[in-house]
């Protein structure tokens, strides 16, 4: 799903290319109430999501996308399909993105994003947390965004396709949809526009511990920890020794700023990870209240740009 990387390289590459983010003019009014969002609705998301993803066989990927925007319709929110093909240690693959668009009246843009695909391979996985808490969270996400004032920049959903790698990362293996949309993004000249790409992985762990990988924008990491601050839950965020390998990578590599919320100690006891890729990441690990808190802290970001 997602590498650690040991290496200072990664981080250096990554960040030494980043501009510092502007601040942002306070607002009268917030854009998004916190208190739109309810962890019950996160999480009966993520258990839709894996029970399609519970059902035999692995769903391809364009079941998964198809689902996920009839979903997003019944929710009263229109999506877009972004669908290509891509090389792969098994050949020429077909993926598609799911994009939501809330526009705003600034001209800018803010990217939330969660991967869709799930690790293949592993008896009885159905990825509650490792891709569902994130899905799950972006489409409880989607009413409330529809439902703001719309004074700030757009924002835009992003779930993406193709996430995990076959064999071992590298650059035709895991991260597709990520560096298709980073790289159309780029082409068109929009990267520009794009203020913050916040990818949202992992989120839904009963024991929260996000730690912000070290490859990420400085300027963003700080959003989070101030946004966490106001929230009241500062001390479920911390920053990690190490980079992480992940989607937000190719954002980085784009210029975009970014920043990856991800909780990697998902395990049986703290500084353990081994529910990760295995049968055991299931419903009953996830909780209600760790998907409102990280979708609250999102939301207060949403409302400090």
């Amino acid at each position: 799903m997602k590498r650690l990387v040991l290496s200072g390289l990664l981080l250096c590459a990554a960040c030494g290319r980043q501009e510092p983010v502007p601040a942002a003019a306070p607002r009268d009014v917030a854009t998004y109430p916190l208190s739109a969002l309810k962890g019950d609705d996160a999480l009966r998301e993520v258990s839709r999501f894996v029970d399609l993803a519970g059902k035999p066989g692995l769903p391809p990927g364009g079941q998964r996308a198809a689902w996920i925007k009839d979903r997003l319709a019944e929710l009263g929110v229109p999506a877009e399909f972004d669908a290509f093909r891509d090389s792969s240690p098994s050949g020429i693959r077909a993926f598609t993105n799911v994009v939501v668009k809330f526009p705003g009246k600034d001209p800018s843009v803010v990217i939330l994003a969660a991967h869709h695909d799930l690790k293949a391979g592993i008896p009885s996985f159905v990825g509650a947390n490792d891709s569902g808490s994130g899905v799950g969270l972006l489409l409880a996400l989607a009413p409330v965004l529809k439902g703001g004032t719309g004074a700030g920049p757009s924002v835009w959903l992003a779930f993406l396709d193709g996430e995990e790698c076959q064999i071992n990362y590298g650059p035709n293996d895991g991260l597709h949809g990520s560096r298709h949309m980073a790289a159309g993004l780029v082409a068109k000249g929009q990267a520009g526009q794009v203020k913050a790409f916040i990818l949202l992985d992992m989120v839904g762990d009963r024991d929260l511990t996000v730690t912000i990988p070290r490859n990420g924008t400085p300027a963003l990491m700080s959003r989070v920890f101030q946004a966490a601050e106001k929230c009241g839950v500062r001390d479920r965020f911390s920053l990690n020794d190490h980079a992480v390998l992940d989607d937000h990578q190719p954002f980085l590599d784009a210029g975009i700023p970014a920043v990856d919320l991800i909780d990697f100690d998902y395990g049986s006891s703290p500084g353990l990870n081994d529910y990760w890729h295995t049968s055991a990441d299931t419903m009953d690990k996830l909780s209600a209240d760790s998907l409102e808190t990280v979708g609250r802290v999102v939301l207060q970001m949403l409302n400090q740009i």
